[in-house]
């Protein structure tokens, strides 16, 4: 008879764990968190210094009604929940819904292991602790002000806006950071610039090879307009090219780092083009356990949420004897180039890495889905080259005088792979540039060619899952566990789209953004946010007191609330009136906000149901056919504004146009911010509105 209950998270682990033990323990799992705030109240007494009022989550009531069965039979309870913040405190949580603290003839003890093997089970079981309570408070701390902000801001937007909305601590932040770079896009205004390359061929060579401008005879290397390009040309006429300079060298490319959270999560993204939440779902699957053929059901990956980079000892050691054995003992990392974790890391946890570098994904292959077998490869690989040599390039670069204009060439070969053998990251570029051989300072070259091309700088790129992620980390907003539940949520509110990779603010998007800067700005601010994260930090490093974070908290946030009550009174968001008159019944139709933004209902909504597309009307002419310009939407939700002829006319463009014609070329103008530019790029007019 079991004598020994060890209680985990998932169910999924409950068969691999039982079998590391054997019979004399009984393992369970708790599904998660069995207690919760309510979610019918704010759950908090804020008259009684902020205490939460936790109760069972609907549903557990049966789970936590086997568990007290299992804990009577049992004379040692092991709380083996995930090892972090958030397993820390379910361990908790089940300590008072089992009423583990008053079993004295119990003894109960909290155990931990970053990957579910049988050697970090066992060796767990002979290092118990008890709870660490200040990791629970840094829990408890987050879930109250994540609460908080959500129960006092949401009505609002419900009110103000429709019903299903809401705000968070974190999501409303994201959303934020969305709506600022979508301004930046739409308020950048091109500047013109030119390239200039020389085709030249060396003696005896019937290939020309391509030297790029470097620099004028005045130092200036820019080409700013073709004023200065025709300048340049001319200049060149009738001179010489001429090797001026040769340098060989070599450079070493150092491997990556082994995978965090984040960079999981930005690595999967741009390489196998899998969104945050999938590769989490995929990774949860990795480490819980999958049935490997000749293993049985193991954890093929350590424990996911982490933005630690340390790989402990025993691993390492593996990884460089498994490197040495297949690849050579040249390709093993001396041990003093592997990085350290610096010093703001939480570094209790190891980076996410094979549990087993035997495991090749190769001999995996045939267990697993496509899916996880393309996610595990990844992990497999980077944590790999983690251990391995830097690759080395010999690199020559040349320069090559035109009568004091000065163009260059450069190239590399790899002399030693290194770790590049078994990885490159996906937006790595193999260089393919050549240089003739035989060319010396001197050397005279023969002019096949000049080619000229007009530029313009390019606004910044679009947030990416994978770019939001990083933006996210760099900022210190959020942690590894809530970067995918947190554009999850704003994606499913319909704040954002996605379209081809990248995210979109949508007009509702816009609607509630534009709210909480107006009313709760120190919510979305970006540098509260990040040090209030660094306060709930020291929570878990029992530095600060939790019910001191939320007692400085919580007041300024009423006062917001309060204010935002009487301010937003005269914002008439939805159901605004319009001009249109419900064909169905004669009432006046109002604007309302979907999923997809405005739309126009009747108001005598249930008797009459008639809906229809609400067209904003923008009074400019259409630069194609004459009509009205009118506001748009794609699919998704994303705004663009387009002909009211369409599709007989396919005119469109993301920014707002104006009536004004370009002065320069006759082309429509657009505008941007404070600015009117001209449409045509090649035009590249800009004058004040």
């Amino acid at each position: 008879m079991a004598n020994s209950l060890v209680i985990v998270e998932s169910p999924a682990k409950v068969k691999t764990i039982k079998k590391f033990l054997g019979s004399s323990y009984e393992v369970d799992a708790s599904g998660g968190h069995v207690r919760d705030l309510p979610k019918s109240q704010l759950g908090i007494d804020v008259d009684h210094d902020y205490e939460p009022k936790y109760i069972t989550i609907r549903g557990k009531g049966d789970v936590l009604a086997k568990l007290r069965k299992e804990v009577k039979k049992a004379d040692k309870i092991y709380l083996a929940t995930d090892p972090d913040r958030e397993g820390e405190a379910i361990s908790w949580h089940l300590m008072k819904a089992l009423k583990l603290d008053d079993a004295k003839d119990k003894k109960v003890y909290r155990i931990s292991f970053n990957e579910i093997t049988k050697n970090a089970v066992k060796a767990s079981l002979k290092a118990p602790r008890s709870i660490d309570m200040n990791l629970v408070d840094a829990q408890q701390a987050r879930r109250v002000l994540d609460r908080m902000v959500g129960y006092s801001i949401s009505p609002i937007l419900w009110e103000k806006v429709k019903r299903g909305l809401s705000a968070g601590r974190v999501q409303s932040v994201a959303l934020r950071m969305i709506c600022d770079r979508e301004e930046e896009i739409a308020a950048f205004i091109p500047e013109e610039y030119w390239s200039l390359e020389a085709l030249l061929k060396a003696p005896g060579a019937r290939k020309p090879v391509t030297a790029k401008f470097y620099r004028d005879c005045n130092g200036r290397n820019e080409i700013e307009n073709k004023e200065k390009l025709d300048e340049i040309v001319k200049s060149l006429e009738g001179k010489k090219f001429v090797v001026s300079e040769i340098k060989n060298g070599e450079r070493t490319k150092k491997p990556p780092v082994p995978f965090t959270t984040s960079t999981l999560q930005q690595e999967a993204s741009k390489a196998l083009n899998f969104s945050t939440q999938k590769t989490m779902r995929l990774a949860q699957q990795l480490y819980e356990g999958v049935d490997v053929k000749g293993h049985g059901t193991i954890g093929l990956i350590t424990y996911l949420r982490t933005d630690s980079i340390r790989v402990a000892d025993e691993a390492d050691l593996t990884a460089r004897k498994f490197i040495e054995e297949q690849y050579g003992k040249q390709y093993v990392a001396p041990s003093s180039t592997v990085k350290k974790a610096n010093g703001k890391i939480q570094d209790a946890h190891e980076a996410i890495r094979p549990t087993n570098i035997d495991l090749t994904p190769v001999k995996v292959k045939d267990s697993l889905s496509r899916d996880q077998f393309r996610l595990y490869q990844l992990i497999w690989k980077r944590f790999a080259a983690s251990r391995m040599a830097n690759a080395v390039y010999e690199t020559t670069s040349v320069k090559i005088d035109a009568g004091g204009t000065i163009f260059s060439m450069s190239a590399s070969r790899i002399k030693f792979d290194g770790f590049m053998s078994v990885y490159m990251e996906a937006d790595e570029k193999e260089e393919k540039n050549q240089i003739p051989a035989k060319l010396e300072i001197g050397t005279e070259l023969e002019l096949d060619e000049l080619v000229s091309a007009q530029h313009f700088t390019q606004p910044p790129a679009h947030y990416t899952e994978a770019a939001l992620v990083k933006a996210l980390e760099e900022q210190g907003i959020g942690r590894p566990s809530t970067y995918a539940p947190t554009i999850t949520t704003i994606l499913a509110r319909r704040y954002i789209v996605k379209e081809n990779k990248n995210l979109y603010v949508t007009e509702l998007g816009e609607v509630v953004n534009r709210i909480m800067k107006q009313s709760f700005p120190s919510i979305v601010d970006i540098t509260f946010t990040a040090n209030l994260e660094y306060l709930l930090d020291s929570v878990g490093e029992g530095q600060t007191d939790w019910k001191t974070v939320v007692r400085n908290f919580y007041p300024d946030l009423m006062d917001a609330v309060e204010e935002a009550k009487l301010s937003l009174e005269t914002v008439h968001i939805a159901d605004e009136e319009s001009d249109e008159v419900c064909e169905v019944c004669g009432r006046r139709m109002v604007i309302k906000y979907g999923p997809h933004g405005k739309f126009l209902a009747c108001p005598g909504f249930p008797d009459c149901k008639n809906t229809k597309p609400y067209l904003e009307k923008t009074g400019i002419p259409c630069p194609k056919c004459g009509k009205e310009v009118i506001l748009k939407k794609t699919k998704k939700g994303r705004k663009y504004y387009g002909c009211e002829a369409n599709p007989d006319c396919d005119f469109m463009s993301w920014q707002k146009p104006s009536a004004e014609k370009c002065p320069e070329c006759g082309s429509y103008m657009v505008e941007k911010g404070n600015k009117l530019v001209c449409a045509n790029e090649q035009c590249g007019f800009v004058k004040n509105k």
